[in-house]
């Protein structure tokens, strides 16, 4: 049975398991993400929410309130097709929804399923780049930005 619930400081090992075991939009350097980091996006700048399955963190999403992103929404790849992103989807936006009608955007790679995903779900692109090969990325690879209004997400949500 899957659980969901809101995301502690006590989860971030378990969420950077899931982290780095994605085949889609690899960190290219696992140091780029911390503890730290985490700890800020899920106690200052916004919350996060956990899906686990007997104990174990399976798929997590955080949103960031003070930039008005989803800083994270990643599910580990023997779980996927459960729906469980969805239903981090929806927990995520509707409680970043409930506390603000900001647009709220994300990134990802193209071409991907969590490009399809996204836009199926009711995102929309609204940026396009080539990123080159650097330290901080991936080798070259296209980068979108997406967007979610609070409107659109309303017209659109699962119920």
């Amino acid at each position: 049975m899957i659980r969901y619930r809101e995301a502690l400081v006590s989860d971030i090992p378990q969420i950077m398991i899931v982290r780095l075991s994605v085949k889609e939009n690899v960190l290219s350097d696992p140091s780029l993400v911390t503890q730290k980091d985490n700890e800020e996006y899920i106690t200052v700048r916004g919350k996060g929410w956990i899906a686990e399955i007997n104990n174990t963190i399976v798929g997590f999403a955080i949103a960031d309130l003070k930039e008005h992103s989803i800083w994270a929404l990643f599910v580990s790849p023997e779980n996927e097709g459960k729906g469980i992103g969805k239903t981090l989807h929806s927990l995520i936006l509707n409680w970043y929804f409930n506390s603000t009608k900001e647009n709220v955007w994300l990134t990802t790679a193209a071409f991907t399923r969590a490009e399809k995903f996204y836009k199926s779900s009711g995102w929309i692109e609204t940026k396009r780049e080539q990123k080159q090969p650097s330290l901080t990325t991936l080798p070259d690879y296209t980068e979108i930005k997406l967007e979610m209004s609070y409107d659109r997400w309303h017209k659109n949500k699962p119920t």
